[in-house]
């Protein structure tokens, strides 16, 4: 039923985990069948330095989320956001039919993260020109 990579990365996942100071944080759930799949990362020079992973799921979640982060880390945040769900069935040599949509939670928590991590920049640069700006009256 499922493939040699799929067993893989479900028996063995990376990254799982919870980054405390992550610079962003993403949460994605499917109600149909329960799956939620948390992702954060922590960005330096605009690449995913480290990015880990919590997910409550079957076992092509988990395998999900882990080839998810492996195919983060280290890209840069353009590339990490075109990562599709069809990259990750790809990379995990297929999923069965009904499994498809958790390659859609894996991509979808990680552009999350990588969504709130831009968010939280761009909010924290507003603050840094709004300060800068007040001091110099």
């Amino acid at each position: 039923m499922y493939s040699a990579k799929v067993m893989e990365h479900f028996l063995h996942p990376r990254n799982v985990g919870v980054i405390e100071d992550a610079d962003g944080v993403g949460e994605v759930g499917n109600p149909a069948c329960g799956d939620v799949m948390t992702f954060y990362v922590k960005v330096k020079e605009d690449r995913i330095a480290e990015v880990k992973f919590q997910t409550f799921g079957c076992a092509a979640a988990i395998a999900v989320a882990s080839m998810v982060s492996e195919m983060a880390k280290g890209k840069h945040i353009s590339e990490a956001l075109k990562i599709t769900n069809r990259d990750v069935a790809e990379a995990l040599e297929g999923l069965p039919k009904q499994k498809l949509h958790c390659s859609n939670l894996g991509a979808d928590a990680l552009h999350k993260a990588i969504e709130d991590y831009l968010a939280r920049k761009k909010e924290k640069e507003a603050g840094d020109d709004g300060n800068q700006s007040s001091c110099a009256r």
